[in-house]
């Protein structure tokens, strides 16, 4: 391969770049996720030491549900209106207190189970309220023809902590126990403190509108009136629920005779993920970003139901890691279209539905494979969801064709909101 073809598929490093926030929220993303990874693994795990039983450890995601709900809408609006810095710097620190938690209820002679759920709940809450300031923020750091790009860096952090974080916590959990896990994911969040602190400030647009159930609806009006946003919600709702069995992971382990590998397992589909992000330059050049959406997300399924048809932990991982290379590519995807489509002043409110759509999802996803995996075994739970999931993508992309023929160059929302930017740019520029 040539030097230039070489190149063309690497990473396109146009928005670390251009954007100084956007190199703050890199290295803020990538500490964070490797701490909160360590605690989203020892945290199940802990749960499962406690009590043994799949139904305990899925029942985490029913916790998670509610909180999720209703603080990701309200954080949307809240985003629309209030300095997204500030929301995005409260909100951190108080997932930093709650590792502490974590941490302190490790150090008991005999750790409680119930502060395990509570602290599910809560992170869950402050995620909802976090995520919609954070996705939200990026169309207005990052130039619009860079966004495609920045989703591919952004995944790459994502997955370096996926990667990372699960396969240090496995190791530190069984030779160190939890406290020393939950103690990493502390430090984590001091150090994304100071990070955000450095960003700049990112008020409302116009004065902004107070967070209200009228501000939420609005947002929910324009999602429903978008039948191409309304797919990239709906593909990634039924294949998370279908097909995220990261909650019967440890049981998996235990029927392949294969304990050793559960922090592999968890990180398998990150190394998948990561390997498609240093070879994403290409994306750059894609237009039919729907396409991207569906075909990643029927990748995802499949090789979600061939996990659970084979015996040897070797495939299995394989598989995983196949499955978060489609997972990665429906996600960039979606990450474009909603970036290149939705104004500005909606934008914290569209931000807090697609936490839903890609945050629901793997909740319901973890209660309905432990309920599955405790009524016939953990391999079917794999295996009929993997092929539930392929075939609800398969329905969906037929009832919503304008997902599937969605072309930036083309499109209307697209257009309008790259014109936008280029006036608001030249606007500044004049200035």
């Amino acid at each position: 391969m040539s030097t230039s073809r070489f190149a063309s598929v690497l990473p396109d490093l146009a928005p670390w770049r251009s954007s100084r926030d956007f190199r703050l929220l890199f290295f803020q993303g990538t500490v964070t996720f490797f701490g909160s990874f360590m605690a989203m693994i020892a945290l199940p795990l802990q749960i499962k030491h406690l009590t043994g039983s799949p139904l305990a450890v899925g029942a985490m995601g029913a916790v998670e549900l509610v909180p999720l709900v209703v603080c990701g809408l309200y954080g949307g609006a809240l985003a629309d209106a209030v300095d997204r810095r500030r929301l995005i710097l409260l909100t951190e620190a108080g997932l930093g207190v709650l590792a502490l938690v974590l941490l302190v209820n490790a150090l008991l002679p005999v750790p409680l189970l119930w502060p395990l759920y509570v602290v599910a709940a809560g992170v869950s809450a402050l995620t909802g309220l976090q995520r919609p300031a954070l996705d939200s923020l990026m169309a207005r750091i990052v130039p619009h023809d860079q966004l495609s790009a920045a989703a591919a860096l952004n995944g790459l952090r994502y997955q370096f902590g996926a990667i990372a974080g699960p396969s240090v916590a496995g190791v530190v959990v069984a030779y160190a126990g939890y406290a020393p896990a939950y103690g990493v994911t502390v430090v984590g969040f001091l150090v994304s403190v100071a990070l955000c602190t450095r960003l700049s400030p990112a008020p409302p647009v116009k004065g902004g509108e107070r967070p209200s159930l009228r501000a939420i609806a609005e947002g929910a009006r324009y999602a429903w009136s978008r039948p191409v946003l309304l797919g990239t919600y709906a593909v990634d709702l039924a294949a998370m629920f279908f097909a995220f069995p990261n909650a019967i992971f440890p049981f998996l382990a235990d029927e392949l005779d294969a304990v050793w590998a559960l922090g592999l397992m968890y990180g398998a589909g990150a190394v998948g993920s990561l390997l498609l992000g240093l070879t994403s330059g290409w994306v750059s050049r894609v237009r039919r970003h729907g396409l991207l959406v569906v075909c990643g997300a029927a990748v995802w399924g499949l090789a979600i139901a061939a996990a659970g048809w084979f015996s040897g932990i070797w495939p299995v991982l394989l598989c995983l890691a196949v499955a978060g290379a489609g997972d990665m590519l429906s996600g960039l995807g979606r990450a474009t279209i909603w970036n290149q489509t939705i104004p500005e002043q909606l934008r914290g409110r569209l931000a807090g539905i697609e936490v839903l759509s890609y945050s629901v999802g793997p909740q319901l996803g973890q209660v309905r494979a432990g309920t599955m995996a405790g009524w016939t075994g953990t391999r079917p739970a794999f295996w009929s969801g993997g092929l539930a999931c392929v075939a609800s993508v398969a329905l969906l992309a037929a009832l919503l064709p304008k997902l599937i023929s969605y072309d930036s160059d083309t499109d209307e929302d697209a257009l309008l909101r790259r014109a936008a930017r280029e006036e608001r740019t030249a606007g500044v520029a004049a200035g």
